[in-house]
């Protein structure tokens, strides 16, 4: 017979045992059909990505299941029916998994290990890392303020401590523009 993986949504305000109860019927189903469910698990009240009838978030319920066709689309539609189901989906297997499904193995996430302190953009200095200096997208304009800080931004500081190197002028390049003294506008007639 075919295995499938079947996954449900059931509406947040139904209780547990409602949800314990829809799985129950479903299981049923699945037998009468001349099938069997081989694992069934319980994932929680999840948030949703998006609301789904109204709803915010669902219970989310796992169901491994060897039956012919015809038993799991007699599910489906019973599903389709139901108004405490929000979404359902039966995925075709090659075999089943033995461990707990992913969603259940919370050692997975605890073995990526300390990342450390990598600041706002992975520590990688430029703009606003944390301990590795920066000073946000064009960098302090008068010098990094923060203590242990330093360089970094998109354009470096404009005082001091700056890691900008001019290159050498080539041919084709535009003249340098004069420095502008305060934020006048120039007349033609200074002394």
């Amino acid at each position: 017979m075919p295995l499938y993986e079947h996954v449900f949504l059931a509406r947040q305000d139904v209780s547990n045992t409602q949800v314990e109860t829809l799985t129950k019927e479903y299981t049923d189903v699945i037998e009468q059909g001349g099938g069997k469910v081989t694992k069934n698990e319980y994932w929680g009240v999840k948030s949703l990505a998006y609301k789904i009838k109204k709803s915010r978030k669902a219970h989310f319920q796992l169901l491994n299941i060897d039956a012919p066709p015809a038993a799991v689309a007699e599910m489906e539609r019973r599903m389709s029916l139901s108004p405490e189901i929000l979404r359902f989906l039966t995925v075709k297997v090659e075999e089943h998994e033995t461990e707990p499904s992913v969603m259940m193995r919370k050692g997975d996430r605890d073995e990526r290990g300390d990342r450390g302190d990598r600041g706002g953009f992975g520590g990688r200095g430029g703009f606003g890392g944390r301990g590795g200096g920066g000073g946000g997208f064009r960098g302090d304009r008068d010098g990094d303020r923060r203590p242990g800080g330093g360089g970094g931004g998109f354009r470096g500081d404009r005082e001091g401590g700056s890691t900008f190197r001019a290159r050498p002028p080539r041919d084709g390049d535009r003249p340098p523009r004069p420095p502008r003294e305060g934020n006048a506008p120039t007349t033609g007639s200074e002394e």
